[in-house]
């Protein structure tokens, strides 16, 4: 059954307890053996899913029923869906068509796209891909786009305790989508701030990923208007809705990796509205 969030403005958020916040922006049980899940965010429309197929090939709609939760004849009638595979080797099968994916390979499917699965190569070695879905008004060619063909951007420093390499996978200099941009973001050792100093960017919002965190570690995720921020704390394979108002930037009690997804009415990625870190309240 798929998990429906809606949107929370700005006035709202100021008053919300922890619990409430967690209820409503936090994305937990992303990965269950052989199932796939899905909550869908009134933000922009966003979809965060995750599918483990471990034993059994794993149907993308398994869990969603197209009319009741979309108003369309199958999930994708009317959207796009970005793919990145965080585990082993897997299959996913789209129309017919099979895309292989490593380790930190990616694959972009397009509006109109009506059947896709998901199958591990090794049950002992499992894939486990983390999917993000947003409207679309027409389709864009799939495209598998391999780790090594994805744009890799080395910034920051360990002397600002963030030096990472930014890997842009659905990206507008990589291939053309409707609105939906990808990429996964891994942080050195030594280095446990993103995107620090924080942003915001009232064109698009944003769902951070976070995974590659051991199980006694931790993330604070930030979040909130520059002058009333709030955090909550993350753990492994969870993820954070951020709305368009809001900052979004993670600190780990040590390094781990994320993947960034954006969805609204402007792919530019430098389109971003920069807080200086003294005016953060």
């Amino acid at each position: 059954m798929i998990d429906i969030r809606y949107s929370t403005g700005k006035e709202p958020f100021k008053r919300m307890t922890t619990e409430e916040l967690r209820k409503e922006f936090l994305v937990q049980n992303i990965f269950q053996a052989d199932d796939v899940s899905a909550v869908y965010s009134h933000v922009d429309r966003i979809v965060t899913l995750g599918a483990y197929p471990v034993q059994k090939t794993v149907d993308l709609e398994k869990n969603i029923d197209p009319w009741k939760d979309f108003g369309v004849k199958y999930f994708l009638e009317r959207r796009e869906l970005g793919i990145i595979n965080i585990g082993e080797k897997g299959i996913v099968e789209a129309d017919g068509t099979k895309y292989e994916l490593q380790h930190y390979d990616a694959l972009y499917l397009p509006m109109g796209t009506q059947k896709v699965s998901f199958t591990s190569a090794d049950s002992a070695k499992p894939a486990k891909f983390y999917m993000n879905s947003t409207p679309a008004h027409r389709p864009y060619p799939a495209k598998l786009i391999t780790y090594k063909d994805a744009i890799h951007k080395h910034v920051g420093s360990f002397e600002d305790s963030n030096e990472r390499t930014i890997n842009q996978y659905i990206h507008p200099d990589v291939l053309e989508t409707c609105q939906l941009s990808m990429g996964l973001t891994h942080l050195e050792t030594g280095s446990v701030w993103n995107t620090m100093p924080a942003h915001t960017h009232e064109r698009r919002m944003e769902v951070y990923f976070y995974f590659d965190i051991p199980e006694d570690q931790a993330l604070f995720h930030f979040f909130g208007e520059p002058q009333q921020t709030r955090h909550i704390i993350v753990h492994n394979d969870e993820a954070v809705i951020n709305p368009s108002w809001s900052i979004h930037s993670g600190c780990g009690t040590r390094n781990y990796t994320f993947i960034w997804s954006m969805a609204g009415e402007n792919r530019a990625y430098d389109d971003q509205d920069w807080i200086k870190t003294q005016d953060l309240r």
